[in-house]
């Protein structure tokens, strides 16, 4: 069994999960876990013939749509119960590319957690429009701002966590969706001092199918983020004030130790 597992969460994507997963198992550095959320397209049946066909591809069916977060939270129960060591979040629609896993997995030897980024040097997107680059810029801008943190593609959906790392985090209580879903785990690795390193990816748009995101998503990573800004500076002030107070009896301390 390899220690990698790729993880897909797939809703109505029988035009695509076949040739990502073909991809995936061409670079030969890990499994294959599709999450299935009872796709009425056949993605389902389609993701049975394929686990059917090789022993490095899984199938998790789930009964109903219950959102890209709870699909992941889900596949990570699945890896981690069975002693995989890396788990890796992977889109179904081609976007991001599989031949990008190698370089990603390598950096896991120093890293806990290895973000694909569209922001930093190198790396790029493709047919993206004008809107959905600013969207994506600004939110992540405005999430380095708030949180205070130094990462470039904060929201991005391509991902490889130790599972060292997952336990770390803690993903009882995650219930955030979409971008929110991402910039949780991120944030709650960052407060737990986990190392992240960002890796240069070509993001490519879907050519085939519908996308997922969806105004509410944004909506709700904006209002999360606000909150854990908030809750950052709040955290900060109160360690600034318990400083000053303490400083009166560092000095006293200080005068009586003080040579005569």
């Amino acid at each position: 069994m390899n220690s990698a597992l790729t993880i897909i969460p797939t809703y109505n994507e029988s035009e695509n999960i076949e040739s990502i997963v073909e991809r995936v198992l061409a670079v030969g550095r890990s499994d294959v876990l599709i999450v299935d959320d009872a796709s009425p397209d056949g993605t389902g049946d389609i993701a049975d013939r394929l686990a059917t066909a090789s022993g490095r591809v899984h199938v998790l069916h789930r009964v109903a749509k219950d959102g890209l977060g709870r699909a992941y939270l889900a596949g990570f129960a699945w890896g981690r119960r069975r002693g995989y060591d890396v788990l890796i979040e992977m889109d179904a629609d081609g976007s991001h590319q599989p031949e990008s896993l190698p370089i990603m997995l390598d950096q896991l030897a120093t890293a806990d957690i290895v973000l694909g980024s569209r922001w930093v040097p190198g790396g790029r997107v493709v047919n993206w429009p004008l809107h959905r680059k600013v969207l994506s810029i600004g939110g992540n801008v405005y999430a380095r701002l708030a949180l205070g943190i130094d990462v470039r593609d904060a929201t991005g959906g391509y991902r490889a966590y130790r599972a060292s790392a997952l336990d770390r985090i803690g993903l009882d209580g995650v219930a955030s969706q979409g971008y929110c879903f991402q910039l949780d785990l991120l944030w709650r690795g960052l407060e737990r001092e986990l190392r992240v390193v960002e890796v240069p990816i070509t993001f490519v748009e879907r050519e085939l199918g519908v996308s997922k995101m969806s105004g509410n998503i944004v909506r709700e990573s904006l209002v999360m983020v606000t909150m854990w800004g908030i809750r950052r500076r709040v955290s900060a002030l109160r360690e600034l004030v318990l400083h000053h107070r303490r400083l009166p009896s560092v000095r006293a301390n200080t005068r009586r130790l003080a040579p005569s």
